[in-house]
C-alpha cells in the first residue's frame, strides 16, 4: 500500500482549526483548512490538512502550544 500523501488534524471547533493553521504556518508547516471528509467523524466541520511527512513535527508543535485536537489521521484521498 502506498503511504498517504496528506493527513488531517481533526479539531473540536472552527476556532481551534484557525488557530492551529496559524500556529503551524508560523512554524513552516504547509497547511490547508478543508471540510472534514465524510468517512471521518468530527465535532467540527473543518479540519487542517498537512503533508503526512510533517505529522510528527506538527504533533510536537500542537503539544508545545497546548492546542486541543481530536485526532490526526491519514487521508485516503484529496
Amino acid at each position: 500500500m502506498i503511504p498517504a500523501k496528506y493527513s488531517v488534524i481533526l479539531v473540536f471547533s472552527t476556532g481551534h482549526a484557525i488557530r492551529l493553521e496559524h500556529v503551524l504556518n508560523q512554524q513552516g508547516i504547509e497547511t490547508k483548512l478543508i471540510p472534514v471528509p465524510r468517512y471521518f467523524s468530527s465535532t467540527c466541520g473543518n479540519c487542517v490538512r498537512i503533508k503526512t511527512a510533517d505529522t510528527e513535527t506538527a504533533a510536537g508543535i500542537i503539544e508545545k502550544n497546548q492546542i486541543e485536537i481530536e485526532d490526526i489521521r491519514e487521508l485516503q484521498e484529496y
